[in-house]
């Protein structure tokens, strides 16, 4: 509702009046990068420090300020100096992130390797020490930027100067940061009804406001999820636009358990795998030093969503090799008939981005959900997750090395620290050496095969030890070794300063040495193999039931009704047909009664010949207990 007019906004005049703002915030965030993006004042803005030796304020906007960058509206728009933070504290968080890619693209400039496509043992020792944290650092991201680095030489003919040379300016995001303003800009407070809030900010009437009648105050009630608690604090929202609405990214503070690095005794593993997204269970540490496993553990599968995923990739790859095509054919021309259908794949190219971004997020929210949903079922304080950071897929055939380096291992990473510290459980990374060749009870090599009904043929799902006879399915052992390793490590846990992320960072020998798994007194199965000849008992079988209905209602000669029951005078078997070709029986078809078993029925009398009444009747003759008589 504009509470100026009191009149009420529908929802897509209130989309185009966020519209307006982000506009506004988006062009001066963009002529401040263009104008700092360079490398003196970026590590300016890096030191920390201004001009007089004080250090520089935490919020972006206020360190721009007290280095003179500021941002001015195009000419004759009118803003006022909320709407400027919002657009400095937008170029400066970028400008800050910057920090560290320019970083890294030096450190691998000054070690260039002599082949960018091998490094020796002696160049990845040099680059990751003139690399900040590359001790730590995942390969993959070094190489990453060397095929970047090699790309710009390949097409200039030299190596760049730096990352301000190698990549241009980025795009600020288009969005509202209310956070960066006070309450004459925008408030937020909860209304009586639970689970509703209030919003009012400050939006533009116009797409080039003249002045400062052409801001009014709009009031925007906000429905908060279930996840909120009654007692969070709620704290300015993120405003942007998502398919032509208006979304509110939410900041909430409410106090939490604070998470341990050591003193567990109960941690959840969790083991990564192809098809079977995660495998988790839970392991106790007791005081005697003995670790055993509490129950099977479970597994997170996603097959139908890591196969759509694949699907999209393959998409998107045929649609842009289309588009480069096209790009070749039209060349410089700007009147080309196939621009058009250039305009169109580009569309098709950012849809499918969209739904593949759309897939990850989601299954990283899921299976994040349900690693932390085992960890509090089990009463766990820490999850211990394999580092597959520096994973590189090669030698398992084009296919697999494509699903596995397309997985999204860092995202579910992230998100799992993030719900898991609502529980007040801490997520520390493992290193992943041997967690699935070695035994977790015995430490020993194991034996993979492909199923347990098929020790000798090859494969991997299945293992088997040789040594104490353990078998399981290879990640259920893979989770098994991760808690065991990370409740004898825990000691070893360090914490990173920049972003409070737990890991172990090596192995101990002796710390692995106790990383055994013991079976609990519960779970030792009963030896059930055969040692004799089986007991003999004395069979009781259950009262034969009739097998046969009753004979269907006859008239004797005597004019005396005889249905449902059996005829007292003698009885023979009616004349049989032979029978069709090929459907020849065996004579004794019927059952006969165990020769132990006594007769309590009423003895028939000696088999004659046919009554008149009874030719042609099936059941004729038939006993329910004796058969054909």
């Amino acid at each position: 509702m504009d509470e100026k007019t009191r009149a009420l906004l529908a929802a897509p005049v209130l989309t185009v009046r966020v519209g307006w703002a982000v506009d506004l915030v988006f062009g001066m965030a963009t002529s401040l990068l263009d104008a700092h993006w360079n490398t003196n004042d970026v590590d300016t803005l890096a030191a920390g420090v201004d001009a007089g030796g004080r250090k520089l304020p935490s919020h972006a906007w206020m360190a721009l300020r007290r280095l003179g960058w500021t941002a001015t509206p195009l000419e004759g728009t009118k803003v006022n100096d909320r709407i400027v933070r919002m657009a400095q504290e937008t170029a400066g968080r970028t400008l800050r992130s910057v920090v560290w890619r320019a970083d890294l693209v030096s450190g691998v400039l000054a070690t260039w390797p002599a082949n960018p496509a091998e490094r020796t043992a002696a160049e990845w020792n040099a680059v990751r020490a003139g690399v900040p944290g590359g001790q730590h650092l995942p390969g993959s991201v070094i190489k990453a930027r060397t095929r970047q680095i090699a790309t710009f030489a390949r097409k200039h003919g030299r190596l760049p100067a730096g990352v301000f040379e190698l990549e241009a300016a980025p795009r600020p995001a288009r969005m509202l940061l209310l956070s960066a303003c006070d309450g004459q800009q925008a408030t937020i407070e909860r209304t009586d009804v639970p689970g509703r809030a209030l919003l009012r900010l400050q939006l533009p009437t116009r797409p080039d406001p003249r002045s400062y009648k052409d801001w009014t105050w709009v009031a925007c009630p906000i429905a908060l999820p279930p996840t909120i608690p009654v007692s969070a604090v709620l704290h300015l929202p993120t405003l942007r636009i998502h398919n032509g609405r208006v979304r509110a990214g939410l900041a909430y503070t409410r106090a939490v358990p604070k998470t341990r690095r050591t003193g567990h005794s109960v941690a959840l593993g969790v083991d990564w795998g192809l098809n079977t997204l995660l495998t988790a269970g839970a392991a106790r540490l007791h005081s005697n030093g003995r670790i055993t496993a509490l129950g099977a553990g479970g597994m997170f599968r996603a097959a139908g969503v890591l196969a759509k995923q694949h699907r999209l990739r393959r998409l998107s790859e045929d649609l842009n090799t289309k588009a480069c095509r096209y790009q070749q054919l039209i060349g410089q021309s700007t009147g080309h008939p196939l621009a058009a259908r250039h305009a169109i794949l580009t569309g098709e190219i950012r849809a499918v981005s969209a739904r593949r971004s759309n897939l990850n997020r989601a299954l990283a929210w899921s299976a994040a959900r349900w690693a932390v949903d085992q960890a509090i079922a089990a009463g766990a304080t820490v999850i211990y997750v394999e580092d597959l950071r520096s994973m590189e897929a090669r030698g398992m055939g084009r296919s697999i090395n494509t699903r596995l380096s397309q997985q999204i291992r860092g995202q579910i990473v992230d998100r799992m620290r993030h719900i898991a510290a609502e529980a007040g459980i801490a997520v520390v990374m493992v290193p992943a050496r041997n967690t699935s060749r070695h035994c977790p009870q015995c430490l020993a090599p194991l034996r993979h095969c492909k199923a347990p009904d098929r020790p000798t043929a090859a494969g991997w799902k299945w293992a088997l030890c040789p040594s104490c006879s353990y078998q399981s399915d290879r990640d259920t052992g893979a989770w098994k070794r991760i808690a065991a390793r990370g409740l004898t490590h825990q000691a070893k846990t360090v914490t990173d300063r920049a972003d409070a992320t737990m890991a172990i960072r090596s192995v101990v020998e002796a710390l692995e040495a106790r990383a055994v798994v013991t079976p609990a007194a519960d779970q030792t199965r009963r030896e059930r193999s055969k040692t004799g000849p089986t007991r003999r008992r004395t069979a009781r079988p259950a009262p034969r039931r009739r097998r046969a209905p009753s004979p269907h209602r006859t008239h004797r000669s005597g004019g005396q009704a005889s249905g449902g029951t059996r005829s007292h005078g003698p009885a023979t078997v009616a004349p049989r047909s032979p029978p069709a070709p090929g459907r020849e029986h065996d004579q004794h078809t019927h059952h006969r009664p165990p020769a132990t078993r006594r007769s309590t029925g009423r003895r028939l009398p000696p088999a004659g010949p046919c009554h008149p009444s009874t030719m042609g009747d099936p059941f004729a003759g038939y006993h329910p207990r004796f058969g054909i008589t």
